[in-house]
């Protein structure tokens, strides 16, 4: 019997020459070979400004909301990974994908409607998003993973080692207060500053500053794009 292949929702505007978004092809498609080989993964590229209050989200078993932001439309992005986290579909949000999830909890589960993304709207009172003191572009780092948590469990570590590109991330004086209901953090660097947070209570909702997608293109299978589409597969069966 032929089952429906699993379809993945990648929120962002495609720029071939992007580097993650060279490496997301490659590593949904080791994450496929790796899974079964009667394991069929489709992905679709969601343009942020296509994503209209109509658009047919239903249609995906999971959402990766990938980098290179400020996207064309940035309603078009939070409209999806609102969807995502309200319908229990399985997410990830790498780099811009972070931030954007970050934003979306806050506008939506904490009330705080003038939340703000430093990168454009830099004056804004309550810029959620600000410049980060070092910039991490083109570094590489280590981050402690809280045990137990999903993306411990992906990476069956609780050190790990990753890269990013990125200039962008939660500003500190709102970090306590955004991580005190159900939005966790769950990674943190060397320096203690945090890297990647969980939402309580959703099946698969995993956002990272850094960029796992990159060990692809070295043909190493990224641990959380394994664990995404394992997440899939849980929710469409």
């Amino acid at each position: 019997m032929e089952t429906r292949p699993i379809r993945i929702a990648l929120i962002g505007d495609y720029d071939p020459h992007v580097t993650a978004h060279q490496a997301i092809p490659i590593a949904l498609a080791l994450g496929m070979a790796a899974e079964h080989a009667n394991t069929d993964v489709q992905f679709q590229w969601l343009a942020t400004d296509r994503i209209s209050t109509d658009a047919p989200l239903a249609d995906f078993d999971g959402f990766w909301c990938v980098p290179a932001s400020p996207y064309r439309d940035r309603d078009g992005a939070l409209r999806a990974i609102r969807f995502a986290r309200q319908q229990q579909r399985p997410f990830l949000g790498t780099c811009g994908g972070f931030q954007h999830a970050v934003l979306e909890y806050a506008r939506n589960v904490l009330g705080w409607d003038d939340a703000e993304h430093g990168e454009t709207s830099p004056d804004a009172t309550r810029a959620l998003l600000t410049p980060l003191t070092c910039s991490l572009v083109e570094a590489v780092d280590s981050i402690h993973l809280v045990e137990g948590s999903l993306i411990a469990q992906a990476y069956e570590s609780a050190e790990i080692v990753e890269g990013y590109r990125c200039r962008y991330g939660v500003n500190p004086a709102f970090e306590r207060e955004l991580l005190t209901q159900q939005l966790c953090a769950v990674g943190h660097d060397a320096s203690g500053d945090l890297r990647a947070v969980e939402l309580r209570g959703h099946p698969f909702f995993v956002a990272t500053l850094f960029q796992p997608e990159r060990a692809a293109l070295k043909g190493k299978l990224p641990p959380l794009v394994r664990a995404l589409i394992a997440a899939c597969k849980r929710h469409k069966s």
